[in-house]
């Protein structure tokens, strides 16, 4: 069957992927991409330059405005989709538009995680001062949408109490924004140290550690109570005796994938949409990319690359042509003016695996690898984002590598790529 028209409802980066491979690759049909933002913007900046002003809306633009009009993409902004029928190939549009489509493309998302907390609200706080500042009315924030990010700004002045609950990325990645800001923060998280599956034991302790240095309290532990009151949020953590007050807290405990249309389209739903390896859901006119989807058999990615790839595999499937060669996972992220790339999988050494330390762990730049055997797996850099990408390739191409050629700062590794010993 020729395909005619695309419809693509979400405007991330999985949906703007989705159809910017489309026209890439010479489809020539219809195509809307869907999105009940102002227009499709990047989700990464948000807890970072756009919340601290350094970025505006505009400048986190996935594409120029113009760029969709030269595509010919018809991009329908504030529209949420509430229906969705698989076999008349339809979505309807809270206006009441219906559109039509040979294929549609889910890309639909997540929402923040709200954690199992108990949360009361004695009375709403002092509204700030000023016309059309936005701010959560409990003072208790997430972090997903632009709309989040400006609530949570306008509390983040020099000398507020912020309390960050889970210190994952996002969460570490806001208490360094909110330190930058002048504001006072609290961390805590019940693993010490955090993200140690993702770089490495090692790392992760000294990433943490970052935290103290730049005048983050860590507190490893629960919040067992937050009480929303007109001085505060007052929080009960688990091993304190007396609560503490702060003026915001944010929850940055992790995703859930939003899977409420395809759920009530009939599609199979577990922990996202689940699709095959070329990210077809249970219904072959249907397709879903991005944090909404997992495919079968694999965990769900929740990655900036990994939607960038989710989009471009739906793309090439709907054109019948074969979708981009599989690659290392690959993710970033900045704290306190580092930045820090992973690719691969860390472990921690056994009889299987070992480390090995490029430079010295805490002196920037450095990185660590995994070895299996005389392969690498994984990598993690500091400033060194050229290790990661030589790693990348090492892995990709099954190199293999002597663990004291990769220790060597002085060695180069583009000639380890080519098989040079």
């Amino acid at each position: 069957m020729t395909v005619s028209s695309v419809v693509v409802v979400g405007g991330g980066i999985a949906g703007v992927s989705t159809v910017a491979e489309l026209r890439k690759n010479g489809y020539a049909g219809e195509l809307t991409l869907l999105t009940v933002d102002p227009f499709p913007y990047d989700r990464p900046p948000l807890s970072k330059d756009y919340l601290s002003g350094a970025k505006d809306l505009e400048s986190i633009a996935l594409q120029a405005p113009e760029w969709y009009a030269e595509q010919r993409i018809d991009l329908v902004t504030a529209a949420s989709v509430v229906a969705l029928d698989p076999d008349a190939g339809t979505v309807a549009i809270s206006d009441g538009r219906e559109l039509s489509a040979d294929r549609i493309v889910l890309a639909t998302g997540g929402h923040s995680l709200w954690p199992s907390i108990e949360r009361v609200v004695r009375e709403p706080l002092d509204s700030p001062a000023g016309e059309g500042i936005p701010r959560s009315a409990t003072g208790v924030h997430t972090l997903r949408s632009v709309e989040d990010a400006d609530a949570l700004r306008h509390v983040l002045l020099p000398g507020a109490r912020l309390l960050v609950v889970g210190a994952g990325l996002i969460g570490a990645e806001v208490a360094s924004t909110a330190r930058k800001l002048g504001s006072e923060v609290v961390l805590v998280d019940p693993v010490d140290p955090p993200i140690a599956a993702a770089v490495g034991a090692q790392v992760a302790a000294w990433l943490h550690s970052l935290h103290a240095v730049h005048g983050v309290e860590t507190v490893t532990a629960t919040v067992e109570k937050l009480e929303s009151t007109r001085a505060g949020v007052v929080a009960h953590i688990a091993g304190q005796t007396e609560p503490r007050t702060f003026d915001a807290v944010l929850l940055a405990v992790g995703m859930v994938p939003d899977t409420a249309l395809a759920k009530a389209a009939g599609l199979e739903v577990d922990n996202g949409v689940v699709v095959d390896d070329h990210q077809v859901t249970t219904h072959p006119n249907v397709l879903a990319v991005g944090d909404c989807a997992r495919r079968r058999g694999h965990r769900r990615a929740e990655h900036w690359e990994a939607a960038v790839h989710d989009g471009q595999r739906a793309a090439r499937t709907i054109l019948g042509i074969d979708p981009p060669a599989e690659t290392a996972r690959w993710f970033w992220t900045d704290r306190y003016g580092l930045h820090v790339e992973v690719v691969g999988k860390m472990r921690s050494p056994d009889a299987d695996h070992q480390t090995v330390v490029r430079g010295a762990v805490g002196e920037p730049p450095f990185s660590v690898f995994t070895l299996r055997g005389e392969r690498v797996i994984g990598a993690v850099s500091v400033d060194d984002p050229n290790a990661v990408r030589a790693a990348r390739r090492m892995i990709d191409r099954g190199v293999d590598v002597r663990a004291s050629d990769l220790a060597d700062p002085g060695t180069d590794l583009r000639k380890l790529l080519r098989g040079s010993r």
